[in-house]
């Protein structure tokens, strides 16, 4: 081996470019994935070694994926060739390149779904027998995380869960196999072309408007392009029209899913990995779970008032020098992609930091007296706040929509407290998915 270079994102797994001595003074360039997680344990059943599987699986099929040379037999650890190219979308300058990749992904995204899994070898994944069948295991899956997770769980989380299992669509067509987290961030291209679709390891057999709901979720992360016209491509492609309905009913289930994932017991902080991302993308996707639950269930958005604090603290102005060095004086000089990146993170962790100090307050207030309002007694503080509104959501004493807007609300004021750190992701919202 000639070098190991540990590359940003990668998501929960570790990504690392690998070059290798070849024959002569050739360098063959590899990619490495890398989880040392547990592969058995059933708190995470999305393991690098599920997909592998994928990979595997999807091997001379027609679509453009990286080339497997190893799977580790124990280890989670899987080495393919390194593809050249981009997966930032939303660095392409050039509108009509970002134009000729969109409608590039949608051909690929239209492929995949057109492959019978009935002739795939995907050991551990449950046969393609019915759409509605597919869809209550997925949710038997999520179920049994959250036991083997254990803790508290939010009664909203509690409430999307049932509804979901309440609501699963009945539609008799063809099962697929479903990236799952499918779109803009999880492809590769280069010169207006999709070079590799990666990231797999939330795919599952299931129903194709899934896989349309995720591309929706990753849009409102990397705007990609004009989703009604993309999504009309995808109908001509695939011969599948766009069932809207089912569209937002994966909506529901993709960012409750994701909800589960984020799932820590009680006591346990979140997984090593880059805390500005953490922070930001935790609320987004809280909020768009409170948007896609308020479509599906009728309820207007609710929207924080937007006050802020007047006063400043005398060390207010500490905050602001620290993410100045960090932008002109430290970040510039690393080299290391990996390292900068992680850097970056913790510049915004620093923004959250400094906007809690200031307004923190001020809000802790407003949940309060929202709390107070709907439980007929100011409790004093917010922990014994919101673990009465929990009681009393388990009660029946405040009914699910009450408690929806409740948690809406205070969603939208974290979402307050991270606006500077989350910049345009902070008015962020589903896209249109016909036009108007």
């Amino acid at each position: 081996m000639i070098s190991a270079t540990r590359q940003p994102g990668g998501a929960r797994k570790q990504a690392w470019a690998v070059d290798v001595a070849g024959p002569g003074a050739t360098v063959i360039p590899l990619f490495l994935r890398y989880d040392p997680a547990d592969a058995d344990d059933p708190r995470d059943p999305w393991t690098l070694r599920r997909e592998a599987v994928v990979y595997l699986a999807l091997q001379d099929q027609g679509l453009a994926v990286p080339r497997v040379l190893a799977v580790h037999p124990v280890h989670q650890a899987m080495l393919a060739e390194r593809v050249n190219g981009d997966n930032w979308f939303s660095r392409i300058q050039d509108p009509v390149e970002a134009e000729r990749t969109a409608q590039d992904f949608m051909v690929q995204l239209a492929a995949l779904h057109r492959i019978d899994p009935g002739r795939l070898d995907l050991p551990g994944f449950p046969p393609p027998t019915s759409i509605p069948d597919l869809v209550h295991h997925e949710l038997d899956e999520l179920h049994s995380i959250l036991i083997a997770r254990g803790g508290i769980v939010e009664p909203a989380l509690d409430f999307a869960l049932g509804w979901l299992r309440h609501h699963v669509p009945d539609h008799a067509g063809p099962v697929v196999l479903v990236q799952g987290d499918t779109g803009p961030g999880n492809f590769m291209f280069a010169g207006g072309r999709v070079v590799a679709v990666v990231d797999w390891e939330l795919a599952h057999l299931g129903d194709p408007m899934d896989d349309i709901a995720w591309l929706s979720l990753r849009a409102v992360q990397e705007p990609f392009t004009h989703l009604p016209t993309r999504l009309a491509e995808y109908e001509a492609l695939s011969g599948d029209p766009i069932d809207l309905d089912r569209v937002h009913y994966y909506q529901v289930m993709a960012e409750t899913k994701l909800q589960v994932m984020r799932h820590h017991p009680d006591g346990e902080g979140p997984p090593a990995t880059d805390l500005g991302n953490y922070l930001i993308y935790g609320v987004l996707h809280k909020r768009l779970w409170m948007e896609a639950l308020g479509r599906v269930l009728g309820l207007e958005p609710e929207v924080p008032d937007g006050r802020v604090a007047r006063d400043r603290r005398e060390h207010q102005w500490l905050y602001d020098a620290i993410l100045e060095q960090l932008r002109t004086s430290i970040v510039p000089r690393i080299e290391d992609p990996f390292a900068r990146t992680r850097t970056k993170g913790l510049a915004r962790v620093v923004k959250y930091l400094r906007d809690v100090d200031r307004h923190g307050a001020l809000y802790e207030q407003d949940e309060l007296d929202d709390a107070a309002g709907l439980l007929g007694a100011d409790l004093g503080s917010l922990p014994a706040a919101r673990e009465a509104m929990v009681d009393a959501h388990r009660r029946g004493t405040i009914d699910d929509t009450e408690y929806l807007r409740y948690l809406w609300r205070r969603v939208g004021r974290d979402n307050e407290l991270l606006r500077s750190a989350s910049g345009a992701l902070a008015d962020r919202h589903w896209p249109a998915l016909v036009a108007p």
